[in-house]
């Protein structure tokens, strides 16, 4: 059985996902104490709960008797199972979080997983839905002969009601570690150390609808597209306004850039991304700038990966023995999903300033 300490490193709700996720997919038990110790409020909050509980329904995991503030879980999982799972957190709890814990065992299931989660589809300390559509999903299509993700309907902050189907069909379905890293090895490695060639700009606004009115939408839009106007590229920014339980709402935007390395030999289409929220203390034009800023931040700084996505690969480049990225910044999120990662898979990490790679244990 694998023990980690909860409080390693950021000490956050991050290393009991990353934990989840692999935990699921090795099969490997594992005891996590002190969580979150560090905390205000320590120990599991909601959204383990609600992974966990997630988990139940798609490998028939087990733990030890837990609730909100636990600071101690035993988490045994057991073979992940195909079908359609209906997930609701019951709150504007973020389903990006959720889903970090599942999506990485369900990419290797007997056959076809479908998720309808139920929840918040953006809010503060978590990516949008849209991060994860569009700019995380394309660097794991790799892996799957499929995984989409379809915003049904969305949900603010607080009260929630949005709703997201997830599909993934795999390639390899194994449960066996063996099986897995024998496929992973035959695929293209994550070799990402140059940024490559801007070619487009993208992003969405979406916006409750009662803020029509006042055009927040195209508000936040004009100021984004102002303060990207040193690019010199075009720029495809959609306005949406959906019927909301809550007031609220969002901007992401996201580089595509072309000429980043995908392996040794070979290019890819690379994106990295911004986002912001519509709050009641900021005005439109504001949020709008502090997307834009964000966004010209990661492109001016010449990395192909902006650190929160690195954050992210860190699981799935552990299935790349031999990958490389570059980033502008090494996050403390990323240094726990590191720790975890090495608990449960036969691979190590070199770090550098601004660079992360794989190696064999």
């Amino acid at each position: 059985m694998i023990t980690l300490d909860g409080s390693y490193g950021e000490g956050g709700g991050a290393l009991v996902r990353t934990a989840l996720a692999l935990s699921t997919m090795t099969g490997k038990e594992c005891l996590i104490k002190n969580i979150r110790a560090g905390r205000p409020n320590p120990g599991l909050k909601a959204q383990h709960l609600q992974a966990i509980q997630a988990l139940q329904q798609i490998c028939k995991a087990e733990t030890n008797p837990i609730e909100l503030g636990s600071m101690e879980l035993h988490y045994r999982p057991g073979k992940v199972k195909a079908g359609i799972y209906h997930i609701d957190i019951g709150t504007a709890g973020s389903i990006s979080l959720l889903l970090q814990a599942l999506v990485l065992p369900c990419m290797f299931a007997p056959n076809k997983v479908t998720l309808i989660v139920k929840g918040g589809t953006c809010g503060k300390w978590q990516a949008p839905v849209e991060y994860l559509q569009n700019i995380l999903l394309p660097f794991l299509q790799r892996f799957v002969e499929k995984i989409d993700v379809k915003i049904i309907k969305r949900g603010y902050f607080p009260v929630g009601g949005g709703e997201v189907k997830i599909e993934i069909k795999p390639q390899v379905s194994s449960d066996d570690p063996a099986v897995i890293s024998l496929f992973c090895n035959s695929l293209p490695k994550y070799h990402f150390e140059k940024q490559g060639k801007l070619e487009q700009i993208r992003g969405i606004v979406n916006v409750s609808s009662d803020l029509q009115e006042k055009e927040v939408a195209e508000r936040i839009k004009h100021a984004a597209e102002v303060g990207l106007r040193e690019f010199e590229v075009p720029k495809t920014i959609r306005v949406e306004y959906s019927n909301t339980f809550s007031t609220g709402g969002e901007i992401v935007l996201w580089g595509v850039f072309s000429g980043g390395a995908f392996s040794e030999n070979s290019d890819a289409t690379l994106f990295m991304g911004s986002s912001a929220l519509v709050e009641k203390a900021k005005k439109s034009e504001e949020i709008g700038k502090d997307a834009a800023k964000q966004l010209a931040e990661e492109i001016n700084s010449g990395y192909p990966i902006d650190p929160y996505l690195a954050d992210q690969l860190i699981p799935f480049m552990a299935l790349l023995p031999g990958s490389v990225i570059n980033t502008r910044k090494i996050t403390d999120h990323t240094l726990t999903n590191i720790y975890v990662t090495e608990q449960f898979l036969p691979v190590g990490f070199k770090i550098g300033k601004n660079m992360i790679m794989v190696v064999g244990k």
